[in-house]
C-alpha cells in the first residue's frame, strides 16, 4: 500500500497499532455529533413505541455514545473487537462513575447476549465489514439479540460519498498536538475505500512528532440491498433517512440512517 512521501527520520515512523489509535482517536473525532445520535435514537424509541431501554452499543469504539446514553437513562452494554479501544472506554466510564459492561467480539460472530430494545451500529461501523456475508451475517445476529418488536438502527456511508467525497482525495489536519494526512484510493470492490493516513503525533515528553500510519477499508452497498438483507434476516424497514434529517435520501446524501424493527 502506498504511502504519503513525508520526510521523517526512519526510527520515527512506525506502523500504528490500535493502543496508538486508541488513545488518539477520541481527538479526532472531536467534530462528531454524539449528542444527535442520542436524541437521534430516542425520539425513534418514542415514535415507535419502545418502552425498554436495555441497548447494545456494537462497534462501541472508546464508548463515547455508550457513555453518553448511560447518562441519558440507558442500560447499555458496549461491544467492539478493539481491546484497547475498550480499554479506553473503560477508563472513560470509569470517569463518569457510570458501570457499563463492555465485551471484546466480532460484530457479526455476537454471541452470549441476552435480548436488548435496542441495538445501534453507529457512526458509520458497518461499512467496516468487506464481504456481503458479513453484512448479512451481523444483521442475522442483531436480530437473534433484539427482543420482537425492538429497533435496530445504524448508519453508512452513501455511494455517493465513497465515490464522489471520499475516492481520489486527501484531506490534511494541522494542530498544535496532533496532523494527519489522509489520502483516499479505489478500494478493492465497487462502491469501496481504501483510507491511507500518516499521523504526526507531538510526544510532549521530547518535543518530537512519531509518524504512525494506519490503512483502513471501507465498503458500502446500495440501499436496496441493504434493505433487502435487512428484510431477510427478520426485520421490517420502519425509516430511511439521511444525515439527521427526517427526509429521504437524496443523490447527494453523505450518510444513510436506517431504522428498522424486530419483526414479531
Amino acid at each position: 500500500m502506498g504511502r504519503c512521501s513525508v520526510s521523517r527520520p526512519p526510527d520515527r515512523v512506525k506502523s500504528m497499532s490500535y493502543q496508538d489509535f486508541a488513545y488518539i482517536y477520541d481527538d479526532l473525532m472531536a467534530d462528531v455529533p454524539y449528542d444527535q445520535w442520542v436524541k437521534f435514537v430516542q425520539e425513534k424509541l418514542r415514535k415507535y413505541g419502545v418502552k425498554g431501554k436495555k441497548m447494545l452499543d456494537l462497534a462501541c469504539g472508546t464508548g463515547e455514545l455508550s457513555v453518553r446514553f448511560a447518562e441519558a437513562g440507558f442500560d447499555v452494554t458496549g461491544v467492539d473487537l478493539s481491546p484497547d479501544m475498550l480499554s479506553v472506554a473503560r477508563a472513560k466510564a470509569d470517569n463518569h462513575g457510570l458501570k457499563i459492561p463492555l465485551f471484546e467480539q466480532d460484530m457479526a460472530e455476537l454471541e452470549g447476549f441476552g435480548l436488548f430494545d435496542v441495538i445501534g451500529i453507529f457512526c458509520d461501523s458497518l461499512n467496516y465489514l468487506q464481504s456481503e456475508e458479513q453484512v448479512v451475517q451481523t444483521f442475522s445476529k442483531v436480530s437473534q439479540h433484539l427482543k420482537p418488536g425492538g429497533l435496530f438502527i445504524f448508519d453508512v456511508h452513501s455511494i455517493y460519498k465513497v465515490n464522489g467525497v471520499f475516492i481520489n482525495h486527501t484531506f490534511t489536519v494541522n494542530d498544535e498536538t496532533i496532523a494527519y494526512i489522509w489520502n483516499c484510493f479505489p478500494g478493492e470492490y465497487s462502491n469501496s475505500v481504501e483510507h491511507d493516513l500518516s499521523f504526526f503525533v507531538l510526544d510532549e515528553n521530547t518535543g518530537q512528532y512519531d509518524r504512525f500510519d494506519e490503512f483502513h477499508q471501507q465498503r458500502t452497498f446500495p440501499v436496496e440491498q441493504y434493505s433487502a438483507w435487512l428484510e431477510a434476516t427478520g426485520f421490517e424497514i420502519l425509516e430511511v433517512n439521511a444525515d439527521f434529517e427526517e427526509a429521504p435520501p437524496h443523490s447527494q446524501s453523505e450518510s444513510i440512517f436506517f431504522t428498522v424493527r424486530k419483526r414479531s
